[in-house]
């Protein structure tokens, strides 16, 4: 799941990128290029469909960072419980480690 939100991410901060780069900005931009008198393909207007599509993009890449990042908590916590899982296993085994040193010590000093 996390994969899929990572991609998507990816995917909309291109298009948002490319969006910026065609909208006409103050000192001409790429737009100026693209679109004759505000126009492209016969559609009046096209800043403003330019603008609410970039609006739109950002609040989208907005949402998709919120769930990633939501989604993640869950797997960290897995994560969290598995290494202290494995902290209380190898405490274990250092405890049974000890306790069979000591009983070794004790089973030479009864031998002398």
């Amino acid at each position: 799941m996390q994969t899929v939100f990572i991609i998507l991410i990816i995917l909309s901060a291109i298009l948002l990128i490319l969006l910026v780069l065609i909208q006409n900005s103050k000192g001409g931009g790429l737009a100026q290029g693209f679109s004759s008198g505000n126009t492209v393909l016969g559609a009046p207007k096209t800043t403003d469909f330019l603008e609410k599509a970039t609006w739109s993009l950002v609040g989208f890449m907005a949402l998709l960072c919120i769930l990633h990042v939501g989604f993640g908590k869950g797997v960290s916590d897995v994560k969290v419980r598995e290494a202290s899982a494995i902290e209380t296993e190898m405490q274990n085994t250092i405890d049974e480690m000890q306790q069979s040193q000591s009983a070794a010590d004790f089973s030479e000093e009864e031998a002398e």
